[in-house]
């Protein structure tokens, strides 16, 4: 079985040669440099020494001296240099990290990764681990290397000197590397014990400074409550820390106790040997030099070491973002989805998050027909959108297939699937970009097209509200980001979010299939009359997956199918549903009964259409708002 640490070795040390070669090899050079030279420099003082002890003259001496002098320049000049070039590597090293990071993130093609909070805090440590742990490899690998050429250096010096000084150190050192690599083991497993604590210590922090939340955070007096619940995180990211610094300060404490011992005793020992004529003085200067190197040079490897050991146990949830295979299987040569013509059809689909959870859907068997529209309702929690991610492949069904004309979805490529497909969800997403960015994200292919998002926003019956920004389209639809020279962006309401993520949905123009998941429900009721227009509009012949629980929205769909634990509870026309009276026409009069004359939420028995066909003409625009008012 392959070694782990040497496969991560091997992975930071190529990272590092491809994001600057010249940088990484520069490096290298001048760490060997830098391991020469207080060698060099040692050596140097007991020649001057011993020869000005000998009485030598100017011409013996001024070699020396140069040497000596150079030598010095070196040690003082090569750590800026090492510096600047180390510097230019990391920042190099880090934007590669990153580029293969994220892209290993958007090679999952699937949600199955990203709802899961294990998979959460793996990517967490890869993040923060991609930040510095290769940086703390390579350069501690230089470090460890530039270290060595000096204790060989020294340990030579010394052992010309006494050569049992230098079993003795060496000796020394060995408690300190078992701990340093203990103490280095346990602050990873540290970090991975505390990283949900930290996870959960940044969605406190969120909720307190977040525009979105201010408001209720306020009105509920929640300030002090997420206080200090994220206080109690922090103390217990503190407790954790604070052991793992403890013990670090004892054994350290225990380790520079024995080699301030050590080095004593050799300078003890060095000075009673000159004074009895057994070495002269330049020997007891290079000896002291020797004994300071090699104790530096051992605590230098074991430190780096320990801090390598440490960041190659970090890098390996990096390894293990960037090595993951797709959470779904992806043929090596896909079908290609032809435009769909037939329809999609579901076969005895059943599906469950994992095995540990029950079932979502249970043995579903539907066909939506193309050019045709199918509105999907039930109550929450029956399978809408659970079924609406498996027509996406977000998932794979556990059991059963979803065929496009015939070709089965696993066998054809998520990208080209996804690219047939247009949708508005619910769940929304607002980002912190312009008014123009954030209609663009539709189709990128076409980004660079102003009237086409002019045009989506007019379709969506937001580009009033948008041209009347302080910069227009230009606007920074954010209180997080913005100018400088700016106060703050600009936030819009939850019903003109809704009417904007709407455009973003118009951009697309060519796509087979229409996903809308309650495309209206943060709308009042004439806006969501004008938007439903522009949907039939939009919608014209594709076919189209409507899932609204105001079921007046859907009753003009070609096929109306009742989701209930699972399964296809009913399906068929609003009239036929309505006629069958069962669960469609129970939750369609419970609706409706809101409406109904002389109710105390209705809006009474002497307006027009009091009678049971005005009822279902207010059906289709003012059933209340399901979606909540947090955004």
């Amino acid at each position: 079985m392959a070694n782990p640490t040497l496969g991560r070795v091997r992975v930071a040390v190529a990272l590092a040669w491809a994001a600057h070669p010249v940088a990484a090899a520069g490096a290298a050079v001048l760490g060997v440099l830098a391991g020469v030279a207080p060698v060099a420099t040692a050596w140097l003082t007991k020649l001057v020494l011993d020869a000005l002890v000998q009485g030598a003259g100017f011409a013996a001496l001024a070699p020396l001296a140069g040497g000596l002098a150079l030598a010095g320049l070196a040690v003082i000049v090569l750590p800026h240099v090492s510096d600047y070039v180390e510097a230019q590597l990391r920042r190099s090293l880090r934007l590669l990290i990153y580029d293969r990071l994220f892209r290993a993130v958007n090679r999952h093609p699937g949600l199955s990764r990203f709802e899961n909070p294990n998979f959460h805090d793996t990517l967490r440590l890869a993040y923060d681990s991609s930040h510095n742990a290769p940086d703390r490899l390579v350069i501690g690998a230089l470090a460890i290397g530039q270290a060595l050429i000096t204790l060989a250096g020294f340990a030579v010096t010394l052992f010309a000197v006494n050569p049992l000084m230098v079993a003795v150190i060496l000796v020394a050192a060995l408690p300190s590397l078992r701990i340093q690599l203990m103490l280095s083991r346990k602050r990873a497993e540290v970090m991975w014990d505390i990283t949900p604590a930290m996870r959960r210590q940044v969605f406190f922090g969120d909720l307190l400074t977040r525009p979105e939340a201010a408001k209720e955070v306020r009105l509920f007096g929640l300030g002090d409550y997420l206080r200090t619940r994220m206080l109690d995180e922090v103390r217990g990211i503190n407790q954790a820390e604070r052991d793992v610094d403890r013990r670090t300060l004892r054994s350290q404490g225990v380790m520079a106790l024995l080699g301030s011992v050590v080095a004593a005793g050799g300078l003890l020992w060095a000075i009673l040997s000159a004074a009895s004529g057994g070495i002269s003085v330049g020997d007891v200067t290079v000896f002291v030099a020797a004994v300071a190197g090699v104790q530096a040079a051992l605590t230098m490897i074991v430190s780096q070491w320990a801090d390598a050991h440490n960041a190659l146990l970090m890098f390996g949830h990096y390894t293990a973002v960037v090595e993951a295979a797709p959470d779904l299987p992806v043929p090596d040569e896909p079908l290609a989805l032809p435009a769909l013509r037939d329809g999609i059809e579901l076969r005895d689909v059943w599906f469950r998050y994992s095995e540990e959870h029950p079932w979502i859907l249970r043995g579903v068997d539907l066909f939506i027909p193309s050019d045709r529209t199918v509105a999907l309702v039930g109550m929450n929690g029956a399978g809408k959108s659970t079924l609406v991610k498996l027509l996406c492949r977000m998932y794979d069904p556990v059991r059963g297939q979803i065929t496009w004309d015939g070709v089965d979805l696993r066998d054809a490529s998520p990208d080209d699937l996804r690219g047939r497909i247009g949708a508005v969800f619910q769940d929304y997403m607002d980002y912190d970009l312009t008014a123009a960015e954030n209609i663009m994200l539709g189709d990128l292919t076409v980004a660079g097209d102003l009237g086409r998002v002019y045009d989506s926003a007019r379709q969506a019956g937001v580009h009033d509200t948008l041209t009347a920004l302080p910069r227009g389209y230009d606007t920074m639809l954010s209180r997080i980001f913005g100018d400088r020279d700016e106060q703050a962006g600009v936030a819009l309401s939850g019903g003109q979010w809704q009417r904007l993520a709407l455009a973003r949905a118009f951009m697309r123009q060519r796509q087979d299939l229409l996903i809308l998941d309650e495309p209206s429900s943060g709308l009042d009721a004439q806006a969501e009359h004008e938007v439903h227009t522009s949907l039939r509009s939009y919608r014209g012949d594709r076919t189209s997956v409507l899932i609204s629980h105001r079921l007046g929205t859907v009753r003009d769909a070609d096929l109306i199918v009742v989701l209930s634990d699972g399964r296809i509870a009913e399906r068929g026309t609003h009239d036929e549903l309505m006629a069958a009276g069962g669960e469609y026409a129970r939750l369609f009069t419970l609706q409706a009964s809101g409406y109904e004359s002389g109710s105390p939420d209705g809006p009474g028995d002497d307006g027009p259409g009091s009678g049971d066909d005005g009822l279902e003409d207010r059906l289709r625009t003012t059933t209340p708002s399901t979606r909540s008012a947090g955004r």
